[in-house]
């Protein structure tokens, strides 16, 4: 069947179209997304302004037009941390609802991460053995963590590179302001660390988002256009090289190292610190980049249900 997946990000709106019958990976057929940066669009009692929600429901409309041109038979639609977090999140889906008829489910952080997890579980399969996945978001962090598809360990923190980006980069960096930033990422992602690190040893680390694969990509790992099979990795020492590089680099500097969208340059820094605090409290000297994500978890999900409801009905 074909299918649309509708997913409202913190940095972007993103329609997938995808062939997807069970017993076969999702196939993308076509994708349509725009820049909606809704964690930015967050007034100071963080509601989203209108002129979000009038961006998300304009991009909402037109996603639903591309859909129906596409062929989809159905539109999974969901929104994360953004709209999750936000003071007004039931009065901006209920404007969208209204507009568009499209209901935006919200996911919560944990099935955020527990989704993910999933997709990079079935793009490395059973041979990964006990799994850890972190995922950089533009409003949050997620990591998850176990031996089957649905990880033991589930957790979401407020870590997102766009939040962080609009918290503390929005101005200049006066002396010594880095390492109390530095720190106080460091102490947010060691306070639950404990949880992960006791279930015993990671056998394969892997990262998954659009900022893990624009540093991997900046350290030297292939670029897309070689195909999402070749191996990429994210390795510590080639990341902490770069992180002085980055601070020091202007906006302009930023769009131009590969890998790195004009839209995201103020994300890089501060997802750049998340990162590298993630391998070094986590004990890894790298990251393998998987190319499936929350989409092709939500995806597989759907496919999950459908072979599972068939299977009754025959039965």
């Amino acid at each position: 069947m074909r299918l649309g997946v509708l997913d409202i990000g913190s940095n972007t709106g993103h329609l997938l179209v995808v062939d997807a019958h069970e017993g076969a990976a999702p196939l993308p057929a076509f994708s349509f997304k725009q820049p909606l940066r809704l964690a930015e669009h967050l007034d100071d009692e963080g509601a989203v302004t209108q002129s979000g929600i009038d961006a998300l429901t304009s991009f909402t409309a037109e996603a639903l037009v591309v859909a129906e041109d596409k062929g989809c038979e159905e539109m999974l639609s969901f929104a994360t941390s953004a709209v999750r977090d936000s003071l007004n999140s039931d009065t901006v889906l209920a404007h969208v609802r209204d507009r568009t008829g499209v209901a935006i489910e919200v996911l919560s952080g944990e099935d955020e991460a527990r989704l993910t997890f999933l997709a990079v579980r079935r793009w490395f399969g059973w041979s990964a053995g006990k799994l850890t996945v972190f995922d950089i978001g533009g409003g949050s962090l997620e990591i998850a963590s176990g031996t089957d598809e649905r990880p033991d360990i589930a957790q979401s923190l407020p870590l997102g590179a766009a939040r962080l980006a609009a918290k503390y980069f929005t101005a200049p960096l006066q002396e010594g302001e880095l390492k109390k930033i530095r720190r106080t990422i460091r102490a947010a992602l060691a306070k639950d660390a404990g949880q992960v690190l006791r279930t015993g040893t990671t056998h394969r680390a892997a990262a998954t988002s659009k900022t893990f694969r624009s540093l991997a990509r900046i350290c030297g790992a292939a670029p897309s256009t070689d195909g999402r099979l070749v191996p990429r990795t994210l390795g510590l020492a080639d990341l902490q090289e770069w992180i002085p590089k980055l601070v020091g680099m202007t906006p302009e500097e930023l769009a131009a190292l590969p890998g790195v969208s004009p839209s995201r340059t103020h994300q890089i820094v501060p997802g750049a610190l998340v990162a590298e605090a993630c391998m070094d409290i986590f004990d890894l000297e790298a990251l393998e980049i998987c190319p499936w994500a929350l989409r092709e978890g939500v995806i597989l999900e759907r496919i999950d249900k459908l072979g599972s409801d068939v299977g009754a009905d025959g039965a």
